[in-house]
């Protein structure tokens, strides 16, 4: 892959996103918020291809969207582009995502879990409703997923939508994402009464935070365009690996927290602090 921008010539994203008190208190009641413009137009327009082409290479689907299972059809899926490129690392290790993720949970200092490409395709379907953290062997609360399109996001296509204050719930269900996890977390949010909110279009840039723990859902594609998306998971430094209680929070510590044991530092070469308070 020959990108004619050298590696210094891209932007570093180095600079402040500037947070007011109000929009950090409404994540931390709500577990989610969106941001306007986290990055440039011109930012994106410089790694869009980029990560694209790397999604396009390693793709490996190869079913037609209706032989696919629900999680199948909801998107492709990629992750830690930044370790096979150098041009996604300095995207997706740029300091000022990670500093709004630090500031909207009040920690000192963040490091990556991984990155995901998440791609909708033409027809795509919806992603149920699901908490992240089910996934994660990490014991905090102190986790949040930056999910920021690459291309404009209609009304039509949809971003996603969040239970709001479902984070406070904790751990509800084991259940992974499916038909069974859409049905079931659907009746837990009526039950509780819990206010959905979709944020509505987005611009490519634009970017929504959410917790580990934030019950959302997303709607399918209806549209003949792709829906371009990359997330970033981020989790307070300091933290330890949990026992894994499921065969999904097993297959997380092999695959994202390689060597660490429970109870101790979750602190692999693949998770590496991307911002620090006390190192400007």
């Amino acid at each position: 892959m020959n990108d004619p921008i050298k590696l210094s010539q891209l932007p570093a994203m180095h600079e402040d996103y500037a947070l007011t008190g109000q929009e950090i208190q409404s994540y931390q009641e709500n577990g989610h918020i969106v941001l306007r413009g986290v990055a440039s137009a011109e930012e994106i327009g410089i790694y869009e291809p980029i990560m694209s082409q790397w999604v396009q290479k390693l793709n490996k689907q190869d079913k037609p969207l209706h032989e696919r299972d629900t999680y199948g059809k909801a998107f492709i899926q990629i992750t830690n582009l930044w370790k096979k490129s150098e041009e996604v690392a300095r995207f997706v290790l740029a300091r000022r995502f990670a500093k709004i993720a630090a500031e909207l949970m009040g920690v000192e200092a963040v490091r990556i879990y991984h990155d995901q490409a998440l791609y909708k395709e033409p027809g795509g379907g919806h992603t149920p409703w699901h908490q992240d953290q089910i996934y994660w062997p990490l014991d905090t609360a102190n986790t949040i997923t930056m999910w920021m399109p690459l291309v404009p996001i209609s009304v039509e296509v949809g971003s996603m939508t969040f239970a709001s204050k479902s984070q406070e719930a904790g751990y509800i269900s084991k259940t992974v994402i499916s038909d069974e996890s859409h049905r079931t977390l659907q009746q837990f949010i009526d039950a509780k009464g819990y206010e959905k909110v979709n944020h509505g279009a987005m611009a490519a840039g634009d970017a929504t935070f959410h917790a580990g723990w934030t019950l959302h859902s997303a709607p399918g594609n209806p549209t003949e365009t792709m829906r371009k998306v990359i997330t970033i998971i981020y989790y307070a430094d300091g933290t330890q690996v949990a026992e894994p209680d499921s065969n999904a929070r097993k297959s997380d510590l092999d695959a994202w927290l390689p060597g660490c044991l429970p109870g101790q530092p979750a602190a692999s070469h693949l998770n590496p602090v991307a911002y620090s308070a006390t190192h400007k």
